[in-house]
This record gives structure tokens, sequence and C-alpha cells, in this order.
């Protein structure tokens, strides 16, 4: 089946497309890129006024399948990638059990191409069981098709085991994705440590527990010269030290998230255990920091850690609650609040969440060159919307902006051509 899609401004950053365009999309792949195409058999989408741009790709988000599929699972957290314009997101290795073995990377692979509604890509974890002490067997895990290999939402403590990791995984081409946190100074801390902390009565987070983790992981790329990515970076301290190291020729990327660019430490008041998160939000000097670092090309994607989690698990005492929030459904808005506040432009913003994603994680897509596969996200970047906790697509309703006015949404969702999610 061929699909013509009329009248939309293509942005397609990796092919430097800007502008008036049409596309017509044959056998799920990309046939042709231009004005006035016509194609008599084909389905017509009329994409006037909306934007058209590669699939959104997400590439740190948590499935929590299998074992913990009270909170998500593959079916509803790819729809609501779909809901949110996503179409390739990369699920987290801290389920039960741990993706840590092939069958399970297979597994999750083959549930989510008969089940899902987008491309899903495994991330395995770094060490068994992410007890820290042991490599996985990451020949395996890279052959039956990890794209990366992390411990994400537990660092990699030991040194030395972190040294093995990144030599190794640098013999298979894939990148380590550190969660960059010194557990040490971290103690019993639940959110920022500053003044909203203290008049709280919280135990707080020191900015330096990330800074410091994420300094030993840049000098251990540096040292075995190897892939790093650090994950949902969030303090100013990080931006920086991810910037001097990409000048010094490191070769380190690192992501942020909505929540970090758009909330501080102020959204926790009330004891809002739906703004507890890891790592915490922080001070408005970080929020501007990670701002500056998207702007300047230090930040090379914008990823959502969505974490969904159960009604119970959140509605508890904020020490105890349980950290994360779902975000494939807000990524798109939230990222284009970025462009409306003059921070970054609308090419800038669709680059940050299609092709430097889809590089990091080396997967064939975010681009709509002729040949591509037809992944693709079309947006209306101006439509008002009221979001409402209930209504998301998520098993889970775990998000601090219930009741928000949202600008920006994806109007229809296509996947290799066959539409995943109409608005």
């Amino acid at each position: 089946m061929r699909i013509l899609v009329i009248n939309g401004h293509l942005i397609d950053p990796k092919n430097n497309i800007d502008g008036q365009s049409d596309l017509l999309i044959d056998q799920g792949r990309v046939a042709a890129v231009g004005t006035g195409l016509h194609a008599d058999d084909a389905e017509i989408i009329d994409a006037a006024g909306l934007l058209v741009t590669p699939g959104l790709i997400d590439i740190h988000v948590h499935l929590r399948d299998p074992g913990l599929e009270y909170k998500e699972d593959i079916i509803s957290g790819t729809r609501a990638a779909a809901a949110g314009g996503v179409t390739s997101l990369a699920c987290m290795p801290n389920t039960k059990p741990v993706i840590d073995n092939a069958p399970i990377v297979e597994y999750i692979i083959n549930k989510a191409r008969r089940h899902g509604s987008a491309n899903v890509y495994p991330v395995a974890s770094i060490s068994q069981a992410m007890k820290g002490d042991v490599l996985s067997e990451m020949g395996e895990l890279k052959a039956a098709g990890c794209v990366a290999f992390s411990d994400d939402g537990i660092p990699v403590v030991n040194g030395e085991l972190m040294r093995r990791a990144f030599e190794y995984a640098d013999t298979f081409g894939a990148p380590i994705i550190s969660h960059a946190e010194d557990l040490s100074l971290v103690g019993e801390g639940c959110m920022n440590e500053g003044e909203v902390a203290t008049e709280l009565g919280l135990k707080g987070i020191p900015w330096v527990a990330e800074d410091a983790a994420t300094a030993r992981d840049i000098m251990l790329a540096e040292f075995t010269n190897s892939r790093l990515h650090v994950a949902h970076v969030s303090t100013k301290g990080s931006v920086e030290l991810v910037r001097q190291a990409k000048a010094r020729g490191v070769k380190v990327t690192c992501e942020v998230t909505p929540h970090h660019f758009t909330l501080t430490d102020e959204a926790v008041r009330g004891y809002n255990t739906n703004a507890k998160m890891n790592p915490p939000l922080r001070r408005q000097a970080d929020v501007d920091a990670v701002r500056v670092g998207l702007a300047d090309g230090t930040i090379d994607a914008i990823a959502t850690d969505h974490a969904p989690h159960h009604y119970d698990e959140k509605n508890v005492e904020f020490a105890v609650a349980l950290n994360g929030i779902v975000g494939l459904e807000t990524l798109l808005p939230l990222t284009m609040n970025l462009v409306r506040d003059g921070i970054i432009s609308r090419q800038q913003a669709i680059a940050l969440m299609t092709c430097q994603p889809a590089a990091i994680i080396g997967i064939d897509r975010g681009s709509l060159a002729v040949g591509a596969v037809a992944d693709l996200t079309l947006i209306d970047p101006e439509l008002e919307w009221t979001l409402v906790a209930k209504e998301l697509k998520s098993k889970s309703k775990n998000t601090p902006f219930d009741g928000w006015t949202m600008r920006g949404a994806a109007i229809r969702t296509l996947l290799a051509g066959r539409t995943v999610y109409q608005r």
C-alpha cells in the first residue's frame, strides 16, 4: 500500500530538510520526497498546518516487562509511546528478571514485534542481575539484539568492573550508559539538598553525588578510549564536565529529561511524590545550565526516563515513595516549550528527539531519506490540550503535570507506514 503525505512542513535534521514538502511511502519505506508529488493509487494524508518529522526516539524508557507488568508492559508502554509520537524506544534492564541473558532480550524484541506500537530496543545490564560484581555476557547479549549496556537505577560502584565493561562493550560497538550517582553521598537523601529540603524537613541529595560519579565515568571512558553515554544529567556541574570532556575528544554523549529542564525542587512542596525522581529535581541554576547545554550542543538527546509506578507505590510518605514519573506522552509538548522560549530552534528540538538519539544507540531510524523505514510523526506544534493523568495511555499515571495546559501534540504516528496512533 502506498501513502502520500501532502502539504506538510517536513523537518528532517539528519538530511538538513526544513520546509514544505510531500512524502510518498511505498511498502513501509520512504519512496520519494519533494514538492508536487502525485500517486493516483495512494492513500492521501493531508498534513496542512502540521510538522512531518521522523518518528521520535526515546532512548531511556522503563517498560517493566517482564516481571512488573502491573506498572507497565510492552503493549501499554508502546501504546503510550505512539500517543506521544515516539516510534522507537530503548528499554532499560531493571526488570524481573533483569535483562542479562539472551532469552530475555529475545522475548522483549519478539513481543514488541508481535504486539507493540513502537520499535523496542533492549538495553542489557552491565553486571549480572545488576549486582555490580560480575560482568554480563556482553557478546551474547549484543548478538541477541541489545543496543547498549547499563545498570540504570543502580550505579556501578566498582571502578575496576566499570573499566572492564567499557573495554568489552567497545569491542561490540555498544555504548555504556551510566547512572551517575555516588551512593555514599546520597545516603538516605530523597530530594535535592537545598532550601526546599530544609524547609520540608527532608534529607537532601547534594549535587556532588552526581558530579563525582560523572567525573569518574568520563575519566574511565577517556582512559579506555570507549563510548560513554551519561543518562539523565541534572546538574550544572555534570553539564560542564561533559562539555569539557567533549572538548578533549572523549567519546561521551549525554541526555536530559523534560522534567529536569522544566521543573525545579520547588515542585516537591506539599510533599508531592509525583515530583520524586532520581536524579532529583534540582535548583533553578541547574535548570538554566541544562538549557544552555541543550542550546550549545553539549547535550545530545532528550529522553524521558519514563518510569511508571502503581498508585500505591506513590501514595505513601515522601521518603519511602518510589522514584520516577511517566513521560512518553509529555515528551513532545515539554520539548516544544524550549522552542517557544527561544532556547533551541525547532530543528534542534527534532534532532534531539530523532537522529541524535538514534546515533547514540546505533539504530537505523531518525531519517526520512528515500529508502528509510517510514516511521513518521505528524505534529501540531500549537495545539493546546490539558493533561488529565487518568486519560494517559500508560498503565501508570504518576505525573507531576496533571492538569497542566500543554502546547504541541502528535496528531498521527506511523510505524513503517502503518498508522499506530491518530488523535
